[in-house]
């Protein structure tokens, strides 16, 4: 019987109880153009600030399954981070921690949608395991290899040049890649030499690789050239086609035998006739995918007098990614959104987008960023090669405290922070429920079903009030009833489910727990038990 293998690490069993917050709007940081540039101008962009994997949670109930490309690129766990830690620790760390994002990335992906991550040696192909189980092993596309540097570096026992990029599909039967214009090299290899009215083309070998030998007999004869010359097939090999397909295609001038008509026959591939872009492939160097040189530069040309990231991503490196990936209009996540360079191209090339970030460079690089690409201000990156002009928008977001925090007696209560509005809101996220308050009926605050309403309240509630409800609710729907206290018995009313908060939601989550993020600084510093051995067996 086959066995299924398993990538374990010290407490891979252990998993966060997140608390689904919700996102605040901060007017004062968002930011539109003041005219529309375009039809297609997108203004509802998110940029929410906190920590990804509670914001991530946040999203998960709205935009469960329309996430069409996630990009991210998370730290790399570089081991020198970890010094608090014995080596092979950090690992299981690392690992547990994007463990817990990429489940809840996957469950925001649409069917048809992928997920590209950046990644170094340190961690590529315990990564690479990790998404074989969350995402299945199937759904693996593929590792590119990103010419990150062109420099090399003497002193290293090998120079390192590249990163990978993993890319993974939400289903490999659904997802369907786009293919990359012919630019550049691609489209200089087009010529036309012979002036042929059918326009440029490039010329391909005529002569295959000979396997069969009854093949390679009858398609092995002379042809001869326009001057006067004949030439055999090299050895080994044998033409594309017999002698009538021969005769055929070079009636059709579809044979290029060279300037001077002396050289052996190749077959001339024309643009107008062949697919309209190119497959892309695993290499991508830095002259076509840009270089971290390359994103400091446009970071330092853009934001002057700001410390540039250590490692960016340029922007031709994001636009090669969503150019394959999306369409416009298409949603594009970011959870690790660091300088921003995610959002700015989408929002380039008219992709709506959602980045998180944690770091105070939110405010410092990212917001000024936004601001120039949305006034037009941006010339660099790709604003010339897709013709940006500015338009269009972002709300700016930061997550909301947590719904409970312990009073002084060390009970747990609602957050004095949260207004009626923000508690109704944050218990129809944990109860399933979508938040739409009525105007014109006080008792609902949301529904999951067109019957099926919710109602919050830090009220005491009599048994005349609930009798109340029970009578407006009817008998045809049902009503979901949130209360600090009451006074009856819940089962009284039978379109009525009556619960006391914050005791419904005491065990549900981790209150009071703001951060799940990967610096090293905010972890635990705790050595691992003793006894504890094997960090990543490949277990049966």
């Amino acid at each position: 019987m086959k066995q299924k293998l398993e990538l374990t690490w010290i407490g891979k069993e252990n998993r966060p109880k997140l608390e689904p917050r919700i996102l605040l709007e901060d007017p004062t940081k968002s930011y539109h153009a003041r005219s529309r540039i375009t039809a297609t101008d997108s203004f509802d962009n998110r940029l929410i600030f906190g920590d990804n994997l509670l914001a991530l949670k946040a999203l998960e109930g709205e935009l469960s399954g329309k996430v069409k490309c996630v990009f991210i690129d998370p730290p790399y766990n570089t081991g020198s981070a970890f010094e608090h830690y014995d080596d092979g620790v950090e690992h299981s760390i690392w690992l547990s921690l994007m463990r817990d994002r990429l489940e809840i990335i996957r469950r925001l992906l649409s069917d048809d949608g992928s997920l590209w991550i950046t990644i170094d040696d340190n961690e590529a192909h315990y990564l690479k395991v990790l998404c074989d189980e969350v995402f299945g092993r199937p759904n693996f596309v593929i590792s590119i290899a990103w010419q990150k540097v062109f420099a090399k570096k003497n002193k290293a026992l090998v120079s390192g040049s590249h990163d990978h990029i993993l890319v993974i599909a939400k289903d490999i039967g659904k997802w369907q890649r786009n293919l990359l214009p012919r630019n550049g090299a691609a489209l200089s290899a087009f010529k036309n030499l012979d002036n042929d009215e059918r326009g440029v083309w490039q010329s391909v070998a005529y002569s295959v690789q000979s396997e069969d030998a009854e093949k390679r007999k009858a398609y092995r004869y002379p042809i001869g050239l326009p001057s006067g010359r004949e030439v055999m097939p090299p050895t080994g090999r044998h033409w594309n086609g017999l002698p009538e397909r021969t005769q055929d295609l070079r009636a059709d001038n579809r044979l290029w035998f060279g300037k001077d008509g002396d050289s052996p026959p190749r077959i001339k591939v024309f643009l107008s006739e062949v697919q309209e872009g190119i497959v892309p492939d695993t290499w991508w160097p830095h002259d076509v995918a840009g270089s971290n040189q390359d994103s400091k530069k446009e970071m330092l040309d853009l934001l002057p007098g700001l410390e540039p990231f250590a490692t960016p991503k340029p922007e031709q490196l994001l636009h090669r990614v969503l150019t394959i990936a999306t369409n416009p209009g298409d949603l594009v996540l970011d959870s690790f959104a660091g300088s921003g360079t995610t959002g700015a191209v989408a929002h380039k090339m008219g992709r709506r987008w959602i980045m998180v970030e944690l770091g105070e460079h939110c405010h410092t690089h990212i917001i000024p960023r936004l601001r120039k690409v949305i006034d037009g201000e941006d010339k660099g990156g790709i604003t010339e090669a897709v013709g940006w002009q500015g338009g269009g928008g972002f709300r700016y977001y930061r997550l909301a405290p947590s719904l409970l925090e312990k009073d002084k007696w060390g009970n747990w209560v609602i957050n004095h922070d949260y207004n009626a509005a923000m508690l109704a809101q944050a218990l129809c996220k944990l109860e399933g429920f979508t938040y739409a308050p009525s105007d014109a009926v006080y008792w609902q605050h949301g529904h999951s079903t067109e019957r099926d309403f919710v109602y919050v309240t830090t009220a005491s509630l009599t048994h005349e009030q609930l009798q109340q409800l029970a009578d407006e609710v009817g008998p045809d729907r049902s009503l979901l009833v949130l209360c600090t206290a009451f006074r009856a018995k819940a089962d009284a009313y039978p379109n009525l489910t009556v619960k006391k908060i914050p005791k419904q939601v005491l065990s549900r989550c981790e209150w009071g727990h703001d951060d799940y993020s990967l610096q090293v600084e905010n972890l635990p510093k705790e050595p691992p038990k003793p006894g504890q051995q094997g960090l990543f067996d490949g277990e049966a």
